[in-house]
């Protein structure tokens, strides 16, 4: 079927709508970065850039490292953010943008997160590296998309939906990570549950002047535990980045830059070091 004008939007110059790319502009390989002055932060360790595009949040930089091409771009914060990200992506390589036709032979990316992210549970100091196994969703991204997910994420998620039974307005989703990537890029890594939330503020347990309706929510995350698994971190796009990968048939990791203690109240002296090394680690095992 044709897709149409208005659900598939096309720019005069034949680029995709928000991102402002061409088909053929991205690499098999993409890391996204929430920040848009991070990609310039992982660019510079291309051996050569190709091109630079970016249009209001999203900045893209295509380049070489050696012989591998590398895509970098920035999502900007959350998932609603990850759903015009992953759906252009996606467009991009698996969309005839002439006939506005689905592919007969469609194309698999291998994404990575490289954000940052603050651990939930005390024995994970600042400046852990860690690679989310699951990404686990109190936002409501998915309440809009087809999914299926396998009787492993059914089995956690019902454990997770358990726990947060009395959240009566909130509908968890759970999705796995990539085995592959997490067995390579992610490979001898601190693993866990990367929870996503909605928002910075209470929606991740933080008060300021308005009051929390959920209390001891650092608390209620960290108590959850399935046999092994547990819940790390607490961050804003990783489950809709896996969910969304597996609906459109992408591998997707997410690799965490811990800045920040929940439980020890305590935030990074060095951030941009700690980051820094998460780029690079990424960059290396790419």
């Amino acid at each position: 079927m044709k897709i149409a004008e208005s659900d598939l939007i096309i720019n005069p110059d034949g680029s995709i709508y928000h991102l402002n790319l061409l088909p053929g502009d991205i690499a098999d390989n993409i890391i996204t970065v929430g920040d848009p002055d991070r990609v310039s932060d992982v660019s510079k360790y291309f051996d050569r850039i190709e091109y630079k595009k970016g249009k209001r949040e999203f900045i893209t930089h295509t380049g070489y490292v050696g012989e591998k091409r590398i895509t970098v771009i920035s999502t900007g914060i959350g998932t609603d953010n990850i759903d015009i990200v992953f759906n252009e992506l996606d467009a991009l390589v698996n969309i005839d943008f002439n006939t506005r036709q689905v592919k007969e032979k469609l194309t698999s990316l291998n994404i990575i997160r490289v954000g940052t992210s603050g651990a939930v549970q005390p024995d994970l100091p600042m400046g852990t590296i860690l690679a989310s196994s699951y990404g686990l969703g109190m936002d409501a991204l998915m309440n809009f998309y087809l999914s299926e997910p396998s009787a492993e994420e059914n089995e956690l998620l019902t454990a997770v939906q358990l726990h947060f039974s009395h959240l009566k307005k909130v509908n968890p989703y759970l999705t796995s990570a990539s085995k592959t990537l997490l067995n390579t890029i992610g490979k001898g890594l601190p693993q866990g549950i990367t929870m996503t939330a909605p928002g910075f503020y209470a929606p991740q347990g933080r008060m300021v002047r308005a009051k929390n309706a959920v209390p001891d929510f650092i608390k209620l995350i960290n108590s959850f535990n399935n046999g092994q698994q547990r819940i790390t971190n607490l961050e804003m796009e990783t489950a809709g980045i896996y969910a969304l990968a597996k609906v459109l048939g992408h591998q997707a990791l997410s690799i965490n830059a811990i800045l920040a203690s929940r439980v020890k109240f305590e935030f990074s002296q060095t951030p941009n070091q700690i980051v820094d090394q998460a780029i690079r680690l990424v960059l290396e095992r790419i």
